[in-house]
C-alpha cells in the first residue's frame, strides 16, 4: 500500500484543518510539498470548488484553492510526487478543456498528473456555473469517455491541440460514496477514491464488485494522524485501510506548523516501512 497526502493549507474543512494552516501561504505549502517529495510519498491532492454556499461553510469549509493553479505551483517545486485532483467536477468542464489544461500540466510535470473526477454535490454551485444538475451522472460518464479519447491527442475533431500530455493515457480516479460511483470507477476509470464512509461500508461495497487488475482503491484515513505523538494509532489506522482493500492511503497529519508537519511526515514514513 502506497501513501499519499491530502495536501494541507489548500482546503479549510472544519474539524480536519489544523490552526496553523489558516495563516500559511505559498512558502509553507512549498516546504511541505518539497518534504513530501523528498520522502517519497505517492501524491499530493487539491480539490475543486469555485464557490460554496455560505450556509454550508460551517460543515464543508469555504477555502478551496484552485486545483490547476495550485498543482502547477507544486509541480515546479517537486520532482517525483504525483499531482492529483481530488476531485474535478466533470459536469463543470468540457473534456477538451481538461485535456488541454491538465495535459499541459502533465507535460510541465513530466507525466505526474492523476485526474480524480466526480459528479459534484452542490446544486447551488451547478446553478452558479450554468451546469446541468439533474443528469450530472450521465454527463460525467460521457465526459470520462470523451476525456479518455482526447487526452494526449494532438488533433481532436479536426482541431489541433498543442501542447498535449506526455502520453495518451491518464489515471482516472472516481470520487464518490455510492455503489454507482464504484461501478463508474470500475467501468470507466482506473481507481476509486471514496469519502465519508466507514471501514465496514467500504468493505461491503468492495465485496460486491470484481476489481480489474491494476485498479487502485484510494482510501482516506479521515481523521488526522499523529505519527510522532501516537505511532501505534497511526500504524493501526494504516493497517485498517490495507485490510479494507486500499492500494493507496491518502493521509492527513496533525501539525502545529509547516516544520512540524514535515517532522510528522518523516515519522509516518518510518511507520509505513515498519508495517510493510
Amino acid at each position: 500500500m502506497r501513501i499519499g497526502l491530502s495536501t494541507p493549507i489548500v482546503t479549510a474543512v472544519p474539524g480536519l484543518t489544523s490552526a496553523w494552516e489558516s495563516t500559511a501561504g505559498p512558502d509553507e505549502l512549498s516546504r511541505v510539498a518539497g518534504c513530501a517529495d523528498e520522502l517519497g510519498f505517492d501524491h499530493l491532492t487539491c480539490s475543486e470548488h469555485v464557490a460554496v454556499p455560505a450556509e454550508v461553510v460551517g460543515t464543508r469549509g469555504g477555502t478551496y484553492w484552485d486545483p490547476l493553479a495550485t498543482l502547477a505551483f507544486l509541480a515546479a517545486r517537486t520532482r517525483d510526487i504525483r499531482l492529483v485532483t481530488a476531485v474535478l467536477v466533470l459536469p463543470y468542464h468540457h473534456p477538451l478543456e481538461i485535456a488541454k489544461r491538465y495535459g499541459t500540466l502533465d507535460r510541465l510535470s513530466g507525466g505526474r498528473v492523476v485526474l480524480g473526477v466526480g459528479v459534484g454535490s452542490l446544486r447551488e454551485e451547478f446553478e452558479l456555473l450554468d451546469a446541468r444538475w439533474a443528469d450530472r451522472g450521465a454527463v460525467t460518464d460521457a465526459r470520462m469517455r470523451e476525456l479518455r479519447s482526447a487526452w494526449g491527442q494532438s488533433e481532436v475533431s479536426g482541431m489541433v491541440v498543442s501542447p498535449t500530455a506526455t502520453g495518451t493515457g491518464v489515471p482516472l480516479w472516481v470520487g464518490g460514496r455510492t455503489m454507482r460511483s464504484l461501478r463508474r470507477a470500475v467501468e470507466l476509470g482506473d481507481g476509486w477514491m471514496p469519502f465519508g464512509l466507514t471501514i465496514e461500508q467500504l468493505t461491503n461495497l468492495l465485496e460486491r464488485v470484481d476489481l480489474p487488475e491494476g485498479f487502485d482503491v484510494v482510501l482516506s484515513t479521515g481523521h488526522a494522524l499523529d505519527p510522532l505523538g501516537d505511532p501505534r494509532a497511526t500504524a493501526k489506522a494504516l493497517r485498517r485501510l490495507a485490510v479494507a482493500g486500499a492500494t493507496i492511503a491518502s493521509c492527513r497529519v496533525a501539525a502545529t506548523s509547516a516544520a512540524h508537519y514535515c517532522d510528522q511526515l518523516a515519522a509516518l514514513r518510518i511507520i509505513e516501512r515498519d508495517e510493510s
